[in-house]
């Protein structure tokens, strides 16, 4: 009897309630959040997307250089709407990621971006216009993220960070000039008919060494000339600077806020406050 009753008191378990099932199911974050978290999170996920990212980049680059020095092909058109669509989706939801969404417009990489999906999409584009792909390239190494997980994971980047960036900022205007070169010029000068002809003119333009067997015409030519040897110089002399100069690290001081300092540095040389900076096992 008594069994009977302890068996018959024995609460029966119930089954959860839906309303608990319900949030467990609201737990997954909306489309959008999730985009904000692979763009501007700190998860290990989100830094791998942001490398896939900028591994698509350097593809996309290579593919730009290298069609740009072969004849137009229709299959080189079709890689170049496929490589324009994704790059689009890409753009659009980086903008929807983003908190600030009008912000994102005041930055350069974003209008170069517009005018390398423009390039890629537009049939007018033309391979002249069509150059200004490389504009693409600014996105390397002009992300916050990428920038701060590159000196967090790589000794070399963090070494030569200063250098990285003189060498991509120098490239990309070298290829932006060759094809402002090419699409100038190449239907009325006879010197300049394809873009290795101008990449010839730009490079010489750019050292000021100026052997005068190719030059532009016209007063634009001669407009672009100039533009080429004022900037150009100014980015190859950014260059050699940080090549030629003594190598410092990247540290910032706890006292002064001082950023750069020589790699056996104790003391800043500010403020005179102990660094501690970490040695990576060199010495």
């Amino acid at each position: 009897m008594n069994a009977a009753k302890t068996k018959s008191a024995t609460p029966k378990k119930s089954p959860p309630p839906a309303k608990e099932k319900e949030e467990s199911e609201e737990e997954t974050p909306p489309f959008g959040e999730r985009l904000r978290l692979l763009y501007h999170g700190r998860s290990l996920a989100a830094h791998r997307f942001r490398f896939a990212l900028v591994a698509f980049d350097i593809v996309t680059i290579l593919f730009i250089v290298v069609t740009s020095f072969i004849p137009r092909e229709p299959w080189i058109e079709w890689l170049d709407l496929i490589f324009g669509i994704v790059i689009l989706t890409e753009f659009c939801a980086r903008i929807y990621a983003s908190p600030h969404r009008a912000r994102e417009f005041t930055h350069l990489t974003t209008w170069a971006d517009m005018v390398a999906i423009f390039s890629f999409l537009a049939p007018i584009a033309g391979e002249g216009l069509g150059f200004l792909r490389i504009l693409r390239t600014l996105r390397l190494l002009h992300t916050y993220q990428l920038v701060a997980r590159l000196r967090a994971d790589s000794t070399f980047f963090r070494r030569n960070e200063e250098a990285i960036t003189a060498v991509i900022n120098l490239i990309v205007f070298v290829f932006i000039m060759t094809g402002i070169v090419y699409e100038t010029q190449h239907w009325r000068n006879p010197a300049i008919a394809n873009y290795v002809d101008a990449l010839y003119f730009t490079v010489t333009a750019l050292t000021t060494t100026g052997f005068g067997d190719v030059t532009l015409q016209g007063s634009l030519g001669r407009l672009v000339a100039v533009v080429i040897m004022i900037f150009g110089v100014t980015l190859f002399l950014r260059l050699l600077q940080t090549l030629l100069r003594p190598q410092k690290v990247r540290f910032s001081c706890s006292g002064c806020g001082l950023q750069r300092h020589e790699a056996d540095a104790v003391f800043c040389k500010a403020c005179g406050d102990r660094l501690n900076i970490p040695d990576e096992g060199r010495y």
